[in-house]
């Protein structure tokens, strides 16, 4: 039974003041709690089934990493593979289902856990797997017609899997790698040498790794709790922050366009984090934000020319998002996009790659367990006239130094394109590469030993008769690969 309390003599009640002024003060309390911004009122959308990539086998390993890499050409996805690793990489417009036996890149011999497009090359792609290497991929014009076995390079120095590969922003063929040997590696690709390795800085894991954004600094997430920012070229740590998070599950840094780090993790309770960090003066957080209770790890991703930053949870049906402003309390919340489906993986397209005539302003595509499904983020506005607000410039493809300037010191910004006309892809480079000895080894190459004409001849005659062979037998793999994928459609009908 309902009963009703009277207020205390002492108690002091809006209604005790002319209504007036009480409509004056929770004005200004609204005022207060709905902060004017642009973004408020972003809504996202998933598109309809047939705008979907169906009947994929997204990859099951056990690795905190996206499983998804974007560009504005393709969408690359790690899937299950018998045999080693591989990844899928479809042409945006190939949508709708999937066949079993579509073309796969299939050159690793253990899981692949992390893929990266390169940001200077939408033909050129970075893996890294439980089998200890890096490959960098070559994607034909027109996307893949049979399975892509050779990599343009195989990138060895690791002991351990490696789970992290991310390209420099602004430098050409500068590539990141971070294995479970506790070390990173900073690669030349265009020459394959490993020219940085970063040792003993890490005790640990290292969970993530991330580029400022001119690429002269990065800063690491470790399984020991601190968060370092690191000069590469000179191998030194310019700051660090022990138990940046508490908890034990797993953290992410990413770098913000302003310099600062924004970090997410786990409290003590087990509670999502996120933070936000100054390098230069790292005691304590400039904002910390408790969120709920929910296990999957939060992977940040961002939007340098809107500073927005979008939050998918591994495991989570929701992508929540934040502006980040210079005033308090600095991480805004924004709104929540919530699905049914929980999310196994998420790829970010750059913004050169979104429809700016929909005023969208964040793509995202999110895997389920078995298809991937886009999801498009856009600002309402009336107009269809190009907004000049929610579309300053932007990075664009082209690098603003080359890999050897990077590694003797110099810095470049990214530079900037207009998407006021929408973005045009030009003509990508194929990527050469010219191999070197290692300058992290020190070891001599060998002299090539002399031989007579008939040696050379008889040595040319068993080079064609192994690639004879080596055809022979990859054909032999992907008739059978067809067999299997064939034999589980007929056991998938049988069993339903």
């Amino acid at each position: 039974m309902y009963t009703h309390k009277r207020r205390s003599k002492d108690t002091f009640h809006l209604s005790d003041i002319s209504p007036c002024l009480s409509l004056l003060l929770m004005a200004d309390m609204f005022r207060r709690v709905v902060r004017a911004s642009k973004f408020r009122h972003v809504f996202g959308q998933a598109l309809k089934n047939d705008q979907c990539y169906d009947d994929i086998r997204v990859s099951r390993v056990t690795w905190d990493s996206s499983f998804c890499a974007v560009n504005p050409k393709f969408v690359a996805i790690i899937i299950e593979a018998s045999g080693g690793g591989a990844f899928l990489v479809l042409p945006l417009l190939k949508t709708g289902r999937i066949d079993k036996a579509y073309p796969t890149v299939c050159g690793h011999t253990g899981p692949v856990l992390d893929i990266d497009w390169c940001p200077h090359n939408d033909h050129v792609i970075a893996s890294g797997s439980e089998d200890c290497t890096v490959m960098v991929w070559q994607i034909p014009e027109n996307g893949l017609v049979t399975p892509l076995a050779e990599p343009v390079v195989v990138l060895e120095g690791h002991s351990k899997r490696v789970g992290i590969v991310t390209w420099h922003p602004t430098a050409r063929n500068v590539l990141m790698s971070a294995g479970c040997d506790n070390l990173i590696i900073i690669w030349n690709v265009g020459t394959g040498e490993a020219m940085i390795q970063l040792e003993d800085m890490h005790p640990d894991v290292i969970f993530s790794a991330c580029w400022s954004r001119n690429g002269a600094l990065i800063c690491t997430a470790c399984k020991d709790k601190n968060i370092r920012v690191i000069d590469p070229r000179k191998e030194k740590i310019v700051a660090e922050k022990d138990k940046a998070h508490d908890g034990a599950r797993p953290m992410r840094a990413i770098f913000l366009a302003d310099g600062n780090v924004f970090t997410t993790g786990f409290s003590r309770m087990s509670e999502r984090q996120l933070a936000l960090w100054n390098p230069k003066s790292m005691e304590e957080p400039i904002s910390v934000h408790e969120l709920d209770t929910s296990n999957g790890v939060l992977l940040p991703f961002y939007d340098a020319d809107t500073s927005v930053v979008y939050l998918c949870g591994k495991g989570d049906s929701s992508i929540r998002y934040f502006e980040i402003t210079d005033e308090a309390p600095f991480v805004h919340y924004l709104n929540t996009f919530s699905s049914k489906e929980p999310q196994r993986g998420m790829g970010y397209m750059p913004k050169r790659g979104l429809d700016v005539n929909k005023c969208e302003i964040a793509r995202f595509y999110k895997l389920h367990e078995r298809k991937c499904e886009p999801i498009i983020m856009t600002v309402p506005r009336k107009s269809d006239l190009f907004q000049d607000d929610l579309y300053p410039d932007t990075a664009g493809p082209d690098c603003a130094i080359e890999a050897e300037d990077w590694f003797d010191g110099k810095n470049g910004e990214p530079i900037l394109i207009s998407l006021k006309n929408g973005y045009v892809p030009g003509k990508n480079r194929d990527l050469k590469v010219v191999k070197k000895s290692n300058v992290l080894e020190g070891k001599p190459a060998k002299k090539a030993a002399n031989t007579s004409p008939a040696e050379s001849k008889q040595n040319e005659g068993k080079l064609e008769e192994l690639l004879r062979e080596v055809k022979s037998l990859r054909d032999l793999v992907t008739l059978q690969d067809r067999r299997i994928a064939k034999l589980e459609d007929q056991m998938s009908k049988v069993a339903i």
